[in-house]
């Protein structure tokens, strides 16, 4: 086995970042794509080093008339490498990246669980997380949306998912595929600039390379990386900073909300504003988002969060307007009621 540069990174990476331990088995996310192959070509050279059990899955959405041909492509890789392969087919064909995103999480976690796979692990580059940070921040966002693709995240109970190839770039990737003669699987819908992210992946990313930072993939990769490390700190100060604000405002005539454990919450809900006017303005609105987002079937908009985060410092019997679902947020002295 020819040992590059680059096995030399993700070997360390994986090992200082903890991303997996030893003997786990992990579910490979392969589109047949350059990443992807990448990615699982590493592992399995890293696998001796490591133990690991090693399988593939291949989702086919049905977006193109070679999406067949692309996964008994992948397929026949994964029998050349002696791995398990699984295959997820979409029922009809899905219209939306956002749909297919969330179908594609579903259907590797309920492979994952019926097979005992420990881990899903996909083929994420720092130039995703450059287009990632790009896109949330013309569609606007805070923090939290310029930092979204993160080294690991829980999926389910029990299962991880894993992105080891957040400080390579696709440049890299393409490279590494060159080099060791991987047989890419193109995706025509990658050239598609109907899709806001190919246009920011094939005009927005390689106008900014040439005219204002020829490493501008890592260097947003990196402010990404930063970010992610100041949202957690942040999210941790504002839940901490909530449950002390409502520590004397629950248990008055409460009446549950909510079928799932983590966005179940209980209405009357009352914050103290004492408490929330001592605290910094960021983290004010990090508590009405922290509530909002156990009252609300969808996320909260920035609008929804300022309207309430004006309570702490407005008038008494100032209120709201309904929130959606109906609840509506009243200044009742020192408290901010929601009923």
């Amino acid at each position: 086995m020819v040992w590059t540069p680059l096995h030399a990174k993700i070997h360390r990476t994986i090992r200082s970042r903890h991303l997996f331990e030893r003997n786990q088995r992990l579910l490979i996310a392969v589109s047949g794509g350059q990443d992807s192959l990448c990615l699982i070509k590493l592992l399995l050279d890293l696998q001796p080093k490591w133990g690991w059990d090693l399988g593939i899955a291949h989702c086919d959405h049905r977006w193109r008339s070679d999406s067949q041909a692309n996964a008994h492509h992948v397929e026949n890789l994964a029998k050349t490498w002696g791995i398990s392969f699984y295959l997820e087919t979409a029922n009809k064909p899905i219209n939306s990246e956002a749909a297919a995103r969330d179908w594609r999480y579903q259907a590797l976690s309920a492979i994952a669980q019926a097979n005992n796979y420990q881990y899903i692990v996909t083929g994420h580059t720092a130039s995703d997380r450059a287009e990632t940070l790009l896109y949330n921040l013309i569609r606007g966002t805070g923090a939290d949306g310029l930092q979204a693709l993160t080294w690991q995240r829980p999926l389910t109970t029990g299962i991880v998912l894993v992105r080891p190839l957040l400080e390579i770039t696709r440049i890299q990737t393409e490279q590494f595929c060159q080099e060791f003669k991987l047989p890419i699987w193109e995706d025509s819908t990658n050239q598609d600039l109907q899709y806001a992210r190919n246009r920011i992946r094939q005009e927005l990313l390689p106008y900014l390379r040439d005219n204002f930072n020829p490493q501008v993939e890592s260097a947003l990769a990196q402010t990404a990386e930063l970010l992610q490390a100041e949202v957690e700190y942040l999210e941790t100060a504002a839940q901490q900073l909530r449950e002390k604000a409502m520590e004397m405002g629950m248990g008055h005539g409460a009446l549950g909300i909510g079928d799932e454990e983590d966005s179940f919450t209980l209405l009357p809900l009352r914050l103290n504003r004492r408490v929330l006017q001592k605290a910094p303005l960021a983290l004010q609105r990090r508590v009405m988002r922290q509530v909002l987002q156990q009252i609300l079937t969808d996320a909260a908009s920035f609008e929804h969060i300022e309207k309430l985060t004006a309570l702490i410092i407005a008038p008494n019997r100032s209120q709201t307007d309904p929130f959606p679902g109906g609840a509506i947020a009243q200044v009742e002295g020192d408290w901010i009621c929601l009923k």
